[in-house]
């Protein structure tokens, strides 16, 4: 990799990021952390500076601005053998209206034939009321209900927070009311059961988030292995195995959770000729998500021949932190980059 891999603006250059409409895709309809990016508290208690990142948003539409972060979730636009498009929905959090009206009418998505959950947190299912949005009108709610898998846990904690979303029948003199109309459907927090989405295969993949809490990740791809882990603190041997090079064979795309840099880095990194070394030297640490450096770390372990970083805070500056993982990946021989709200990426599947 060398500067001739960077686009004009010091960003590496994705592998698959030119247009092909014959090849199934990946949208990153969000890339942010739970609270979003801009953080609201840095435009209503603006500090002095203020804060460079969030401050953009008051001058930039959110199309145009990388530093704009929804939660995170992405969408895999599905090719199957007969050139049909499926179209494939990871999470669905508190920004999900957000992203349908910005990213679905940019893309062109007309629809979704199913839904993956990773975990129950509200930045991955708050959303779920407005799938109605992309299901056929239906005013006595008389459609086909859209798959959604998840694991017991998950469907156990969604059944208290969206009970009209769960039950099947309605009690007598209860009013029929439009509401989404879901399928839903257990998988196992377990590598060796995979199941079917739309047609494409996916394994599931547990990783903790936190010491008492397992979230799924998932690996899917034949013809291009690709992972996506959303909210991670620490891999179980047998999920990293699986990811690894040096185990289960070597991934085409990791796509990988890193919330926090570090005090120092946000403080110091302006100052000319340290931004690299502050970047990597110094170790943030959360309990419940990978920080950059532990990010980069699992990236050098892993051995994938490309990776895409999602679930950042505002301390993510997108150009000038791709600056810095260019010199990281021309160092390390492993393309990294942060993505951004509305990337996508074509990938034969």
């Amino acid at each position: 990799m060398d500067a001739k891999a960077l686009s004009q603006n010091g960003d590496l250059k994705v592998d698959g990021e030119e247009f092909d409409n014959g090849v199934s895709s990946l949208i990153f309809l969000g890339t942010g952390c739970s609270s979003a990016v801009p953080n609201a508290r840095c435009l209503i208690l603006p500090t002095d500076p203020p804060c460079q990142v969030c401050s953009q948003s008051l001058s930039l539409p959110p199309e145009k601005n990388p530093n704009y972060r929804c939660n995170t979730s992405l969408l895999i636009d599905y090719v199957d053998e007969n050139g049909a498009h499926k179209y494939i929905l990871i999470d669905v959090g508190k920004t999900f209206r957000e992203q349908v009206l910005r990213w679905f009418t940019h893309h062109k998505i007309p629809r979704v034939d199913s839904i993956i959950l990773t975990h129950e947190h509200a930045d991955a299912v708050l959303g779920l009321d407005d799938i109605r949005a992309v299901q056929p009108f239906s005013p006595t709610n008389e459609i086909d209900p859209t798959p959604i898998y998840l694991t017991q846990h998950a469907m156990e904690s969604l059944a208290e927070k969206f009970p009209y979303l769960v039950k099947k029948k309605l009690k007598e003199g209860e009013e029929v009311r439009r509401v989404a109309q879901l399928d839903w459907r257990i998988i196992e927090s377990d590598c060796a059961k995979p199941f079917i989405s739309s047609g494409l295969e996916f394994v599931p993949l547990p990783v903790m988030h936190g010491e008492d809490y397992v979230c799924l990740g998932f690996l899917f791809g034949k013809q291009s292995r690709t992972a996506y882990i959303s909210d991670v603190s620490r891999f179980p041997a047998t999920t990293e195995h699986l990811i690894s090079k040096a185990g289960g064979g070597q991934l085409d795309l990791l796509i990988l959770d890193t919330l926090y840099k570090s005090a120092w880095y946000g403080l110091l990194s302006f100052i000319p000729g340290f931004l690299t070394n502050l970047l990597f030297e110094q170790k943030g640490s959360h309990n419940t998500h990978f920080c950059l450096q532990q990010s980069l770390d699992a990236v050098n372990r892993i051995r994938p021949k490309q990776a895409l970083f999602i679930g950042m805070t505002h301390e993510f500056d997108h150009h000038k932190d791709n600056k810095a993982l260019a010199e990281w990946s021309n160092r390390e021989g492993i393309p990294v980059q942060l993505a951004h709200d509305g990337m996508r990426i074509f990938r034969d599947l």
